[in-house]
């Protein structure tokens, strides 16, 4: 269980201090030549995803009880990667946006490991 806690818990965090500065950066994204085309899938982005660090940090505080909504925590953290993945290698988003979807795999097999160790728990 204190795997799960921890896993969680930092997962949430992270994700908190990487998606939250989003709301601020729309600006620094055009100064670099990339403006955002979309602010609604921008900042609808921003939003879900942080909703879902929300969520993380609710299941660091009960994973016991929680262990259902691992399995959406699961998917959340698998489909940045799975969209970025053949995006890179049609060469159409940076090998930057690449390394942090990497990331997001890491968050997703630790999520995993802890929900396989949690639901194995006897209730």
């Amino acid at each position: 269980m204190r795997f799960a806690r921890w896993v969680f818990l930092a997962a949430g965090i992270y994700g908190i201090a990487v998606i939250a500065p989003m709301y601020f950066l729309e600006g620094a994204q055009a100064a670099q030549g990339r403006p955002v085309s979309h602010p609604e899938l921008w900042y609808g982005f921003a939003g879900v995803t942080l909703a879902f660090q929300v969520l993380f940090l609710i299941v660091s505080r009960d994973p016991g009880r929680l262990w259902p909504a691992m399995v959406a925590c699961i998917i959340e953290k698998v489909s940045f990667p799975a969209a970025v993945l053949p995006l890179f290698l049609m060469g159409r988003t940076p090998w930057t946006v690449a390394g942090f979807s990497a990331i997001d795999l890491v968050w997703a097999v630790l999520f995993f490991l802890a929900y396989d160790r949690v639901r194995k728990l006897p209730t």
